[in-house]
């Protein structure tokens, strides 16, 4: 028998994992908030994978808890994920994947565009998703991994922050609001480069961010996420000193 998968967080998406580890003959065991993380690993110390489902708000309490057998073995696969993220927590190389399919309840998953994925089981997460009919792309280095983090990051927090205004679809934001959602993308640029500790272009990016819009046109802007979003977004601007007018004025109208 195939050693098991740990999946943390068993919602939507953790879901659409667990079913196609399953369909690769992996016995998935899962672990919810009210189950004892350290006792699991001494019941399965040796899994394939722990795949790290929940979602980004609670991210940094649980890889405080990742018992040691554990950490070697790490999948990530929440929005707005950086390496800043798994690397404070002493994380060294984790597989992480962009994913780029929605899952809502009672509802068959939508793709936008395929998911990209970099790291020790890019081929098991590859393949899983494969198994569901779920596009996923090997990423080649760490390099061109960050590019498409930052890339997904520009998607939400654009879509979602300018959204706050706007209301809408991500295609009529970029069609009646472009020069707005410009301004914005300038905001969320200077975090993102701050947080990644590098310059990155802008325009490469805006232009991965449009080829997602028009991957699900009539994605709705504005998440139930939307308002964390922005308040996390101006916590880190304020943390680090970074100007992000657009972001204030949004917040300011709220």
């Amino acid at each position: 028998m195939k050693k098991p998968i740990v999946v943390i967080g068993i919602g939507e998406i953790g879901s659409v994992f667990a079913r196609g580890f399953m369909r690769l003959g992996y016995p998935v065991y899962p672990v919810t908030r009210d189950m004892d993380m350290q006792q699991a690993a001494i019941d399965f110390p040796e899994p394939e994978l722990v795949l790290v489902a929940v979602g980004e708000g609670d991210l940094d309490t649980i890889l405080e808890q990742i018992p040691e057998p554990w950490r070697d073995r790490v999948g990530l696969i929440q929005n707005e994920l950086l390496p800043v993220d798994w690397k404070k927590h002493d994380l060294a190389n984790p597989t992480v994947i962009s994913v780029w399919f929605e899952k809502k309840k009672g509802q068959d998953s939508k793709v936008v565009v395929p998911s990209p994925v970099y790291g020790p089981q890019v081929t098991l997460l590859h393949d899983a998703l494969a198994s569901l009919d779920i596009p996923a792309t090997k990423v080649d280095n760490e390099a061109m991994m960050l590019q498409e983090l930052v890339r997904k990051n520009y998607y939400i927090l654009t879509s979602n922050i300018a959204g706050l205004r706007t209301g809408g679809s991500v295609s009529e934001l970029w069609r009646d609001h472009q020069d707005f959602a410009r301004d914005v993308t300038v905001d969320i640029h200077a975090l993102q480069e701050h947080l990644v500790g590098e310059s990155l272009d802008h325009d490469a990016l805006i232009a991965a961010m449009v080829v997602a819009f028009e991957g699900d046109p009539d994605h709705q802007c504005m998440g139930r996420s939307a308002p964390v979003r922005l308040q996390r977004a101006l916590a880190i601007a304020n943390a680090a000193n970074i100007d992000v007018p657009t972001l204030q004025a949004i917040s300011d109208e709220l």
